[in-house]
């Protein structure tokens, strides 16, 4: 590996900003105490810094020579609502919220590469660094751009990172295109006509319609979408009644769906409301379907930004230790709100083998601090190649 060597030598110092955050989780648009350390980090390195945006985001500002390019790094900073498991001396100290998914790692592998810039990076333009809120399903990416980052901050390329555990330390993983899902939450009222559990045929069941309806939405994905093209649409929650002997005026379902077209995510949505329709015809009942704002569209890489970041990661690691054209994840990402509006490339960074329950969302989760030194390479080895000096 071409590890950068001054970054090397700040690896304790990376370790213990990340085991900070990490002891210290705050859920999305909480990020007040992490955000502060940002700012405070960013600071001490003399980068311009620019508080909240977005809510609680932080977007440090880095030029040097005369060039107009501009490009843009991101990391996220959000924790999730979940109770850790493990042990480790740096676990969370806040009940039912955790660094779950390593946006600790990934502020602190950015923190890295910021400061190694600031002091010695060789580079002719504009470096915007983004310390994203909210990633977890509040929509931190979509806040800061309604709060004018591209007016703001007029990067021309925009690129993301993300551990990956299941893939060995050491590897990269690049895919031209679509690279994660689109994510949607739908929530579903069924209304009938309640009554006594001895006589239901004086009711209108909305538990029988309800269990139609589950079995029904199956065919959204498995006979009405091209085999092709990947959809998933799955019912998480149903919800009716609270008696033995009654049945229930209402029922309602939650759930949602994902797929890696703009096409196929609103044909998928657009096949739910047919499916909705047939089920109230048949069982009389009133269904409503909702769509719920905020969700995030397919994450897709450009392919010229995609290949230079297999060139830069191939420099750092060698070739044979970046996976190429991977198959796309159907999770959700929300850098895919930076992705609409500019060009750019969201690759994937090897965690280790995911024992012991290490992976993504499980409450024994941690990221791999072997990561922070080989990640805050990257970020330098990539911006240096975008904006060589003149």
């Amino acid at each position: 590996m071409q590890i950068i060597p001054e970054i090397a030598a700040r690896r304790a110092a990376l370790t213990a900003i990340r085991h900070d955050i990490h002891a210290h989780p705050e859920l999305g648009f909480e990020e007040h105490r992490t955000a502060a350390l940002v700012a405070t980090e960013l600071e001490r390195c003399a980068i311009e810094v620019h508080r909240n945006i977005g809510k609680t985001g932080v977007v440090g500002v880095l030029k040097r020579g005369q060039s107009s390019r501009c490009i843009g790094l991101r990391a996220d900073m959000d924790a999730l609502p979940i109770s850790e498991a493990a042990d480790h001396a740096h676990r969370s100290t806040h009940a039912g919220c955790m660094h779950a998914c390593g946006h600790d790692g990934h502020t602190a592998m950015l923190l890295g590469a910021a400061a190694h810039l600031a002091e010695r990076g060789e580079f002719d333009g504009t470096l915007v660094f983004i310390f994203q809120p909210a990633e977890e399903g509040r929509g931190g990416a979509a806040a800061m751009i309604a709060d004018g980052f591209f007016e703001r901050f007029p990067v021309q390329q925009v690129f993301g990172m993300h551990n990956w555990p299941g893939m060995a330390l050491g590897r990269f993983g690049v895919t031209p295109g679509p690279v994660m899902a689109s994510a949607d939450r739908f929530d579903i009222t069924i209304t009938g006509h309640g009554g006594h559990a001895a006589m239901p045929h004086l009711t209108i069941d909305p538990v029988v319609a309800g269990a139609a309806l589950v079995t029904a939405l199956q065919s959204v994905v498995s006979r009405n979408t091209d085999p092709l093209d990947s959809a998933v649409l799955t019912v998480t929650r149903f919800n009716a009644g609270d008696a033995y002997n009654v049945i229930p005026h209402t029922a309602t379902l939650c759930g949602t769906t994902r797929a890696l077209r703009p096409a196929v995510r609103e044909a998928t949505w657009q096949r739910l409301l047919r499916v909705c329709d047939g089920v109230a015809a048949a069982y009389g009942v009133k269904i409503e379907a909702r769509l719920n704002a905020g969700g995030y569209p397919p994450t897709v890489n450009t392919v010229a930004e995609a290949r230079l970041c297999r060139e830069v990661a191939s420099a750092l690691v060698g070739a044979a230790q970046v996976d190429w054209d991977l198959p796309p994840s159907m999770g959700a990402e929300d850098f895919s709100h930076f992705l609409e509006h500019r060009p750019g490339c969201y690759v994937w960074i090897g965690n280790g083998p995911g024992e012991g329950g290490c992976t993504l969302h499980n409450p024994r989760y941690d990221f791999n601090d072997d990561n922070l030194v080989l990640g805050a390479s990257y970020w330098v080895k990539l911006a240096e190649h975008l904006l060589p000096p003149a």
